[in-house]
C-alpha cells in the first residue's frame, strides 16, 4: 500500500521543536558536488549546518576535501548509504541529534552528499519514511549536479545518473564554461525529458544560490511556485498531456502528466493513489501534482511522493494561477503510464456511478 506520512509539525503543541530541514546533494562522479558543497559551507550564513557525507570505498577522500569542523561532520565511510547501509544513515542522524549544536538548538539544516554511484531513491525513502527521523527532521529538497561536458555520455552509459536527475528538485549544471552554448541546448532538452519538474540552473555562478534556496523551504514550496515565473508550465513535460515523452532512454525512465478538467472526489482520488503506489510504487520515482477537489474547489490539494511514500497532502489557501485543472506529473521507470491514466478513469467512473447518500427529509 501507499504510506501517507503522518503530519509531524508542532501543530497545537507550542513546545514541540521545529523539524530541521535536510537537503540531499546528488550527482554523478566528477560532476562537482564536493566543490559546490565547499562553496556553500564557506558562506557566512551557513553556520549551524551539519554535513553527512556518503562515501563509497574504504578511504574517505571526500571527507578530506570538505571544509567543516569534525564536530559537525558525520562520516559514513563503510559503504554507500543509498543502497547498502541505510541503517547507518538513521544512526548518523541520531548521533547528530545528540550533538552539542542540536542540543542547544543551533543546528539549522543538514546537507547529505551522496556518492556519485548512488541511486538516491532509497535515501529519500529513509529520510521520508523512517519513524525515528520524522519527529526531528524533514526532507527539504534534492539538488543534482550535472557535468555539462560529459553529461550526455554519462546519461547514455549509467542509469544511476538518470535516476539522480529524475528525482531532483534542482538540476545544477556545472562546467558549462567548457562547452559551447549550442552543446548545452540538447542537454537541457534531455534533462527536461527526464524530469520536467526540476528547475535547471545553467550558470555555475547561480548554482550556489539555487542550492541555498533548497535549505529551508517546505517541500511544496520548492517546486510549486515556479510555474508562475517560468515560460513553460511547471506541471507539463515536453510531451503533450496524455502522451509519453518522446525522449526515451534505455533505462526506461520517462515523465508523463495526467490532466483532468473536472474536479475529483477526494476519497476516490486518494484510493486511486493508494492503489497505484501499492502496485507499482518501486517504479514511481517522483509524483507531484495539484488536485482540484469536488468537495473543496477553492482550495487545491498538493501531493508529493517518492515511490511508496507520500508527504501529507497540503491544502493551499488559494489557487496559484487561473488554471484550475488537476495536473499530476509522474516520473516513472519501466511503467506504462497509459495504464496509470486508465485506472484513474476507472475510479472516476465508479465514483460517478456510486449512489449518493439520501438527503434527510
Amino acid at each position: 500500500m501507499a504510506f501517507i506520512l503522518p503530519r509531524t509539525d508542532a501543530g497545537d503543541n507550542a513546545d514541540a521543536p521545529a523539524r530541521i530541514p535536510i537537503t540531499v546533494l546528488t550527482g554523478f562522479l566528477g560532476s562537482g558536488k564536493t566543490t559546490l558543497l565547499n562553496r556553500l559551507l564557506r558562506q557566512p550564513d551557513m553556520h549551524g549546518t551539519a554535513v553527512v557525507i556518503n562515501e563509497f570505498g574504504s578511504v574517505g577522500l571526500d571527507h578530506d576535501l570538505v571544509d567543516h569542523t569534525q564536530e559537525n561532520m558525520v562520516l559514513l565511510a563503510n559503504g554507500c548509504i543509498c543502497c547498502t547501509v541505510r541503517g547507518d544513515l538513521v544512526e548518523a542522524f541520531e548521533r547528530l541529534a545528540q550533538s552539542p549544536e542540536a542540543q542547544r538548538g543551533a543546528l539549522r539544516h543538514v546537507v547529505v552528499e551522496t556518492t556519485g554511484l548512488a541511486d538516491p531513491a532509497p535515501i529519500l525513502h529513509t529520510l521520508m519514511g523512517d519513524p525515528r527521523l520524522a519527529q526531528r527532521w524533514r526532507l527539504a529538497g534534492v539538488a543534482c549536479t550535472v557535468d555539462s561536458f560529459n553529461a550526455m555520455a554519462t546519461l547514455d552509459q549509467h542509469s544511476e545518473a538518470v535516476k539522480q536527475a529524475a528525482v531532483a528538485d534542482r538540476l545544477l549544471l556545472t562546467k558549462s564554461d567548457l562547452v559551447q552554448p549550442e552543446q548545452v541546448a540538447p542537454l537541457l532538452e534531455r534533462l527536461r525529458g527526464i524530469n520536467p519538474l526540476a528547475v535547471v540552473t545553467t550558470e555555475p555562478t547561480d548554482a550556489l544560490s539555487a542550492l541555498q534556496g533548497l535549505l529551508d523551504r517546505p517541500s511544496a514550496a520548492v517546486w510549486l511556485p515556479v510555474s508562475q515565473d517560468n515560460e513553460r508550465s511547471y506541471f507539463f513535460p515536453v510531451s503533450a498531456p496524455g502522451q509519453h515523452d518522446p525522449n526515451r532512454h534505455d533505462d526506461h525512465i520517462r515523465s508523463h502528466v495526467i490532466v483532468r478538467e473536472q474536479p475529483l472526489s477526494r476519497e476516490g482520488f486518494m484510493a486511486w493513489l493508494d492503489m497505484i503506489a501499492a502496485m507499482r510504487g518501486d517504479d514511481l520515482l517522483r509524483v507531484k501534482g495539484i488536485v482540484h477537489l469536488a468537495d473543496d474547489p477553492e482550495h487545491p490539494m498538493v501531493i508529493h511522493g517518492v515511490q511508496h511514500l507520500f508527504h501529507p497532502p497540503e491544502t493551499l489557501t488559494r489557487w496559484p494561477s487561473d488554471d484550475r485543472r488537476t495536473r499530476i506529473v509522474f516520473i516513472t521507470r519501466g511503467l506504462d503510464v497509459e495504464d496509470i491514466e486508465a485506472t484513474l478513469s476507472i475510479f472516476e467512473r465508479r465514483r460517478a456511478r456510486s449512489p449518493r447518500p439520501s438527503q434527510p427529509v
